[in-house]
């Protein structure tokens, strides 16, 4: 076909039986009508594009389809493969597995495994149980992350908040139905069910949901367990007797207070493990500081300081007791522990224990995991690798599932313990299987040796440890400067946690964090912009070149430091209400007279569309007038809560501009749902009843989402509309074009062009192969002329339709003047300029 012949259509083809079955029950049965969403398409669509592009391509676009969407899920041979590959990440570097990482991974193995006894035992008393329960723990943390896990600097074991948490449940079971459970058996039955729920969302990677979580909530958690911990464990270090540790914190300090008479010998030992502690710590970071060559050795030794003041203190207590009966010790010590793994075995729970458990479920899983991907990705930026935190949650689940059958309790990641692997130079994963080897020999050679560690050394101990975890005011301050609600939240966590209890903490500041998120994505509203004229000043420093021409005598002369280059002016887009961070003295202008941008500052659903088209509704009906008056054959017809067009002067009336075309900047927006569609459809019709008898054309940019483009073309938005004949005969078309892709190498390629055709009752524009175009073709898709590229396209396209409309109009009264007049103007025009001229 020559390029100048116009397309010719293609021979209708008659619908089938079948066909016209199908759009009999369509729409005589159902009462689909499937041309409802053509209605306000013009027909003229395609057939302009051609004219106007000829002889570059046009592109229709392609609507995505609910089969695609399925497609897209599907899952594929490849992708199963992947999966299952990944449930063992252990299995891509084992193969690898070298000499010098073995003896990498061995140091750093033995050296958490001296500071993994002292902490798991300690903890355990916090957990209500011996121990003995938090070595049991703490191997089988040992034993199985290297498998599943995907950092090489973690931990699993026994924590101070887990150790904490399960202590309370500890006690509410007790309080619920006491007597009938021992605390292993509630502690081995809440370690299963967290452990399933874990496995349940890593198996199905849902690791993402725990992005729901804020951070705030968690730090505000774990500064409150922290002085809860501290709160329980004060009484033990003083050897104070008879204060009821389960009761809230604040009742907790203040009972402490009363009995600080009652203070006993335990408080000699607590209160020196606590000195001895805090003075290696900070004579290892001085020594750091000062000897920088030897800071590895320094904090090898820093790390240690557990294990140390452990022997130091069981030493004393051994020289106490050793001619003593352990019952008659002058202090409390943790008395015999029975070597081996003795509680080993298969848990049995029961149905009435795990409905009892199951209300304090969710806040122990999120916690573990949250404090678990927290550490993961921290080690994970301090070393330069990525963890998969989908992965992590298996890693996790899989230990919670496996340690109540060696005797356990629930475990997640250990900071501190973390931080000394990673300090200690482990290369692989498989660190933390040669600590599971002190581990078994803590339980089998030294479970003697326990039996004479004081109490109060091991209150002192956690004391020093949980110290590490309440937030500094210096983070405080940073999150008054980076956002003072959330420092609220914090504060109001805090308080509920010491006055209330953890639970309440947690779920309240989770609470609030998603009310402010709502809040602000309901109540943030958008910014009408507008334009600034802009240049770029670059700076043409070049006082490295002219040091270096200097020394050549023969270099030719550069600019100063000082000179500059201006660069091509670009218009900028700014706020007319100034809110923003630009200079408030820069003059921003509207773009045209009756052309309004408007972008949505936190996306656009159904949570915020009211507000969003309430504010586009009245600031565009204060600031355009109608273009023809409203007529009611009588005053009582007008809507009861309509109050009329406001009275004004004649003169503001006359000065204020029609309204001409609406840019909406979908940047921020991605999907929408059917009531912020319809919102869309409600301000439009507002628009042409405030326009009537002519019509606003409504431009978007930056809509990039193929359901989005649907979901506005469906509901006629994108294109000029074609009920009203002056606002199609004003629009201008104008598209985008590019350089295209040689059709030799891409023959699956389709060459289009424009042409409507009547399948059945359906008029859609579809492609027509037989027609030859060459090397450019319009980048978006020429059915969808309102749907722009970026917001100076759509604002330029606005401007252009407004200012034609605007001269056609103006063509329009000149022609409904008489002859005689029309003369007269002309002669009064001629005398003019040459008054001019002269």
């Amino acid at each position: 076909m020559a390029d100048d012949q116009a397309p010719e259509h293609p021979q209708q083809k008659q619908p089938t039986k079948l066909s016209r079955a199908g759009h009999f029950i369509t729409s005589s049965v159902l009462g689909i009508d499937t041309n409802e969403r053509y209605v306000r398409q013009p027909e003229s669509l395609g057939t302009k594009a051609y004219q106007i592009l000829e002889p570059a391509d046009i592109y229709l676009e392609q609507e995505p389809s609910v089969n695609e969407f399925l497609r897209e899920l599907a899952p594929t041979r490849a992708a199963a493969v992947n999966y299952i590959q990944s449930l063992f990440p252990s299995s891509s570097w084992i193969r690898r597995y070298s000499g010098r990482w073995l003896l990498g991974d061995f140091i750093a193995g033995l050296t958490i495994g001296l500071v993994v006894v002292p902490q798991a035992m300690a903890y355990a008393i916090l957990a209500q149980l011996t121990p003995a329960y938090g070595l049991y723990t703490s191997f089988t943390g040992a034993v199985l992350y290297w498998l599943f896990g995907t950092s090489k600097d973690i931990v699993i074991g026994t924590t101070a908040v887990g150790s904490l948490l399960v202590g309370q449940v500890i006690s509410s079971v007790q309080e619920k139905a006491p007597g009938e459970y021992s605390n292993e058996n509630i502690a081995h039955a809440l370690s299963l069910l967290a452990g399933a729920v874990m496995l349940f969302f890593g198996l199905l990677r849902l690791g993402w949901i725990i992005e729901f979580i804020p951070y705030i909530p968690i730090s505000a958690f774990v500064t409150a367990a922290s002085i809860t911990i501290m709160s329980t464990q004060v009484p033990t270090c003083l050897g104070l007797s008879g204060i009821n540790t389960r009761e809230s914190p604040y009742k907790v300090i203040i009972a402490t207070l009363k009995a600080l008479p009652d203070t006993k010998i335990d408080a000699a030992i607590g209160i020196s493990s606590i000195v001895i502690l805090f003075a290696i710590r900070d004579f290892c970071s001085f020594m750091e500081k000062r000897r920088p060559a030897n800071k590895r050795m320094w904090s090898f030794i820093s790390s240690l300081r557990l294990t140390f003041v452990m022997l130091l203190f069981t030493l004393v207590s051994y020289l106490v007791n050793r001619t003593r009966d352990l019952d008659n010790s002058p202090f409390r010590i943790v008395g015999r522990i029975e070597p081996g793994f003795q509680r080993a075995g298969l848990p049995q729970p029961d149905a009435k224990l795990l409905k009892l458990i199951l209300p304090e479920l969710p806040a122990i899983s999120i916690i573990l995991i949250i404090e678990h991907i927290a550490i993961a990705k921290a080690m994970g930026r301090m070393f330069n690798y990525t963890i998969t935190p989908s992965q992590e949650i298996v890693a996790l689940g899989a230990a919670n599932m496996f340690s109540p059958f060696v005797g356990g309790y629930v475990c997640t990641g250990s900071f501190g313990a973390s931080a000394v692997l990673s300090k200690a130079g482990s290369r692989t994963p498989l660190a933390g299987l040669f600590s599971a080897g002190i581990l078994v020999l803590a339980l089998y050679v030294l479970t003697a040796v326990f039996q004479y560690i004081p109490n109060a050394a091991l209150a002192g101990l956690i004391i020093h440890a949980v110290c590490n975890l309440i937030t500094p005011p210096k983070n405080l301050h940073k999150y008054w400067q980076l956002a003072p609600l959330e420092l609220i939240i914090w504060v109001v966590g805090v308080l509920l946690a010491i006055f209330d209890s953890l639970e309440t903490s947690i779920y309240v500041g989770i609470a609030l964090s998603f009310v402010m998120l709502l809040v602000r994505l309901a109540r943030t509203k958008g910014e009408f912009l507008g334009i600034v004229r802009t240049r770029r000043v670059v700076s043409m420093d070049n006082d490295n070149a002219n040091t270096k021409d200097k020394a050549s005598p023969s270099a030719s002369p550069r600019p100063s430091s000082n000179s500059c280059e201006t660069a091509s002016e670009r218009d900028h887009f700014l706020p007319l209400s100034r809110r923003d961070a630009s200079n408030p003295d820069i003059v921003v202008d509207t773009p045209y007279p009756g052309v309004f941008i408007y972008r949505f500052s936190e996306g656009y659903n159904y949570t915020n569309q009211a507000l969003h088209m309430d504010v586009l509704t009245q600031c565009i009906m204060e600031n355009t007038k109608r273009t023809s008056k409203e007529h009611f054959e009588r005053p009582s017809d007008r809507l009861w809560n309509d109050p009329g067009p406001r009275e004004t002067k004649e003169q503001d009336q006359t000065s204020l501009p029609l309204l001409r075309a609406v840019v909406l900047d979908f940047a921020a927006v991605n999907n929408m749902d059917i009531t912020s569609i319809q919102g869309l459809i409600d301000f439009r019709n507002t628009l042409e009843r405030h326009c009537a008898p002519d019509a606003p054309e409504v431009h978007f940019a930056n809509v990039h989402n193929r359901w989005t483009r649907r979901a506005l073309a469906v509901s006629g938005f994108g294109y000029p509309s074609s009920q009203n004949d002056d606002a199609l005969g004003s629009w201008q078309p104008t598209y985008t074009v590019a350089a295209v892709l040689d059709q030799e190498l891409r023959p699956d390629s389709k060459k289009k062009c424009a042409v409507e055709v009547e399948d059945g009752d359906i008029k859609t524009l579809t492609p027509n192969s037989c027609v030859a175009r060459r090397g450019m073709a319009s980048v978006w898709g020429v059915d969808r002329p309102f749907f722009h590229g970026d917001l100076w396209e759509a604002v330029d396209v606005a401007v252009r339709d407004a200012q034609v409309r605007d001269g056609r109009m103006g063509c329009q009264v000149d022609c409904t003047t008489s002859e005689g007049d029309g003369e007269e103007e002309e002669e009064e025009e001629e005398e003019e300029e040459e008054a001019r001229r002269n």
